[in-house]
């Protein structure tokens, strides 16, 4: 979602410990002229908390969301040298990030998954994130060659301007996961004007097999 300056606003500071400017780096297909499904009212919602108990900390691996027939490879992301969240490789569409400084999927805190839109060869990893419904399943790959799985309990789309940053990137006292994109409309000056976050609790974990 780049900008008419090479960067697009990825809003907001990430409260996980240290202050962080999400990097403005979600590109767009500046030839498409249809836009990213985007989440309608009735999957709006907040407060839903696991009572599962949480897993330790491993990197994960993998995300997958039957619903929007997503199946795709993770990659861990840093921050660049003045403080912006890394994008994952803009030559790999099937391709998520997770936020390697705050907490990993299934471990108790808010994990933060990101994944570009779409880039200009095309809809990539998150493209159907707005399309998907309260209640829709996430399972996450770890490292460790355990899999937690989380409910989705609401898909908001906000404007960049007013984006909600201890809502979305607040540290939960549960397992909860946040999946974000670009989305909430599109000018070819600014490029996308929102962002649609998917958020999920733990709903059950399946331990690693022993050797």
């Amino acid at each position: 979602m780049a900008g008419t300056d090479g960067r697009s606003p990825w809003p907001g500071t990430l409260a996980v410990g240290t202050a962080l400017v999400l990097g403005a780096w979600l590109l767009h297909d500046g030839g498409r002229s249809v836009l990213p499904p985007s989440p309608g009212a009735a999957q709006a919602g907040f407060g839903a908390v696991s009572v599962v108990p949480p897993l330790g900390p491993s990197a994960p691996t993998r995300i997958r969301i039957p619903a929007a027939q997503l199946d795709a490879p993770v990659t861990g992301l840093g921050l660049d040298a003045e403080g912006h969240l890394e994008p994952p490789p803009e030559n790999d569409r099937n391709l998520a990030g997770w936020y390697r400084g705050a907490a990993t999927p299934g471990q108790r805190g808010t994990a933060i998954l990101a994944g570009h839109v779409d880039t200009r060869s095309g809809p990539a990893v998150f493209y159907g994130l707005g399309a998907l419904h309260r209640g829709d399943r996430v399972e996450i790959a770890r490292r460790d060659g355990s899999t937690a799985g989380f409910q989705i309990y609401a898909i908001e789309v906000y404007d960049k301007q007013r984006f909600p940053d201890a809502r979305v990137y607040g540290q939960a006292a549960d397992a909860q996961l946040r999946l974000i994109t670009c989305g909430g409309g599109f000018s070819q000056a600014d490029g996308y004007r929102g962002n649609v976050v998917a958020y999920a609790f733990l709903t059950d974990t399946v331990a690693a097999k022993k050797a």
